[in-house]
C-alpha cells in the first residue's frame, strides 16, 4: 500500500509540475497589433491572398478568432495594414540632402520593387487597396524629388503615375514569369526559324534576355531622361 501511495504521490507531483513552469504556452502570449500584422505577412507570403482567413490567422497566433477583433475591425483592415507594412521606406542618410536626384529616385524605386518581389502578393493587392501612410510617404517623397529636379507642377502627377506604372508592371511581370532557362532557349531556337517574320527580336535574342535588374534600371534611365532632359 505504501508503494501505491508513493506512486500516486509521484503521479500527482508529475501532473502539478507544469503549473510551476515560467514559460507561457503560445496561446497565452499577449496579442498586439504589431504581432497580428507580422503574422499576417508571414501567412500571405506562405499562402497568398486567398490563404488569409481570420481563423487561420488566429490559429497561427495561438489565439481565438474573436480576440483579433479587439485589434482590427475586419479582414480588410488586416490586408491594408499588412500591405502597408511591407512598403515602408527608410531613405539612407546620404541621400536625404543629396543633390543627386536621380540616385534618390533609383534607390527608392528599386527598393519598392524589391519589397514587392519579397512579398509577391503585394503587387496584385496594391492597386485594389486604400493607400496607407507608407506608400503615400513614398509618393510624397517621389513628388518632392521630381519637383526639385525641375519637373513642372502641371506634369508632376503624370510623372509620378508613370513611374508607379513602371514599377508595378516590372514587378508583376517578374513575379509571374515562370519560364525556365531551358524554355527560353527552346523559344529562341524556334524564333530562329521565323527570322523573316521577327527579325529584330531574333537578332537581339530578346527571349534569352533575363537580366531583370539591369533591364529595370535601364528602363528607369529612359523614363527619367524623358521626365528631366539633360541640358
Amino acid at each position: 500500500m505504501a508503494a501505491k501511495r508513493g506512486g500516486a504521490q509521484d503521479k500527482h507531483q508529475r501532473k502539478a509540475a507544469p503549473a510551476s513552469s515560467t514559460e507561457k504556452p503560445r496561446s497565452e502570449q499577449p496579442l498586439s497589433l504589431e504581432r497580428i500584422i507580422a503574422t499576417a505577412v508571414e501567412l500571405l507570403d506562405a499562402e497568398g491572398v486567398d490563404g488569409l482567413k481570420m481563423r487561420r490567422l488566429a490559429d497561427r497566433l495561438g489565439a481565438g478568432a474573436m480576440s483579433l477583433y479587439w485589434h482590427v475591425d475586419n479582414k480588410e483592415k488586416v490586408f491594408d495594414l499588412a500591405l502597408d507594412s511591407v512598403l515602408a521606406y527608410r531613405r539612407p542618410s546620404h541621400l536625404i540632402e543629396s543633390p543627386n536626384w536621380r540616385g534618390a529616385v533609383f534607390h527608392m524605386l528599386e527598393d519598392w520593387r524589391a519589397s514587392m518581389l519579397r512579398h509577391p502578393w503585394s503587387a496584385s493587392l496594391l492597386p485594389r487597396r486604400a493607400l496607407g501612410p507608407n506608400i503615400l510617404g513614398r509618393l510624397e517623397l517621389l513628388g518632392r524629388i521630381l519637383s526639385g529636379a525641375g519637373v513642372a507642377e502641371k506634369d508632376l502627377n503624370g510623372a509620378i503615375w508613370s513611374l508607379w506604372n513602371y514599377v508595378m508592371g516590372a514587378t508583376i511581370t517578374r513575379a509571374n514569369f515562370d519560364h525556365s532557362d531551358e524554355d527560353m532557349v527552346a523559344a529562341q531556337q524556334r524564333l530562329a526559324h521565323l527570322s523573316e517574320q521577327y527579325p529584330t527580336i531574333e537578332r537581339t535574342r530578346l527571349l534569352l534576355d533575363n537580366d531583370w535588374d539591369g533591364t529595370f534600371r535601364k528602363g528607369l534611365d529612359f523614363l527619367l531622361d524623358g521626365l528631366v532632359p539633360t541640358q
